[in-house]
């Protein structure tokens, strides 16, 4: 591979070096896993050699970054982005969209929403009105961020029966994705969320982590769910990848019971259906998990 001699570290060698440190990798791990040598990436980090394209997009694959973070590793290197960025509503990710829709519509009667990186609500089934009952119409006005909507004292919290640990087990989350993947407005929102959530007393001896079934308290009894995340794992266009598809299952019978009845009562209405300003390009501090 052609290299070019450089007098200073370059914008990309100071953020190879940074992403490495970050991730506590060696020069030797970070070689290895990109198929390089480790005097080459030392002489990458210093600025004394110029990547080619292809190893920059190699380097940010074995850093394990999103689609989002290549396409600044590739500019800060000076070549162009390798990955599209297309909006919910655009024929470039139309059938994969129309995939969502179809689950969604499969995971009925139980919750389920596509949002972006922040918590912006692209898409949700019927069931989703469980989770916005009694919810302030501030946070229902587009773009919604459902990370807001669950924790905010005008949203789901008052009906959050174990809201302490269910709002640290999403705080906890959000915090360990931005240790991997930096994100000033996620901090920014991650800060506001836990402020909303009451003091925890410290963990006891039987203490089994966060992770637990959300205790949402409806007309009809009290709801425990499960939550599981879906992404894409093999996209190649960046808002795609940043979706996730968050279904809610019963815990226990009587949820499900609770959920089929609602359904069977419920006129069928149409799914909410994506907002410009409301992808996961947006900004403008909306944000879920």
């Amino acid at each position: 591979m052609a290299t070019t001699t450089a007098t200073a570290p370059t914008p990309f060698a100071r953020e190879v070096r940074r992403r490495r440190a970050l991730r506590r990798m060696s020069q030797l791990e970070l070689a290895t896993l990109a198929g390089t040598t480790q005097r080459h990436l030392s002489f990458i980090e210093s600025g004394r050699s110029v990547p080619g394209r292809a190893m920059v997009v190699r380097l940010s694959e074995s850093l394990g970054l999103t689609l989002r973070e290549r396409n600044s590793m590739l500019l800060s290197a000076g070549y162009a982005p390798a990955y599209a960025e297309s909006a919910p509503e655009s024929p470039a990710v139309g059938p994969a969209m129309e995939a969502l829709r179809s689950i969604l519509t499969g995971h009925l009667p139980y919750p389920a929403v596509v949002a972006g990186p922040r918590g912006e609500l692209v898409l949700a089934n019927a069931a989703f009105e469980v989770l916005t009952e009694g919810a302030a119409a501030h946070l229902l006005a587009p773009p919604v961020n459902v990370l807001r909507l669950a924790l905010h004292p005008e949203g789901m919290a008052p009906r959050v029966a174990n809201l302490a640990a269910w709002g640290r087990h999403i705080t906890e989350g959000l915090r360990a994705r931005a240790t991997a993947h930096p994100d000033p407005e996620l901090d920014s929102l991650i800060d506001e969320l836990a402020g909303y959530l009451p003091a925890a007393p410290p963990p006891g001896p039987d203490h089994l982590g966060f992770a637990v079934p959300l205790r949402l308290r409806t007309a009809g009894g009290e709801l425990r769910l499960l939550t599981t995340l879906t992404s894409f794992a093999t996209a190649v266009d960046v808002t795609l990848a940043e979706l996730h598809l968050e279904a809610f299952l019963p815990a226990d019978a009587a949820t499900a019971a609770l959920l089929h009845h609602r359904r069977a009562a419920t006129p069928a209405t149409p799914q909410p259906e994506p907002r410009r300003g409301a992808g996961p390009g947006a900004r403008g501090g909306t944000g879920h998990r």
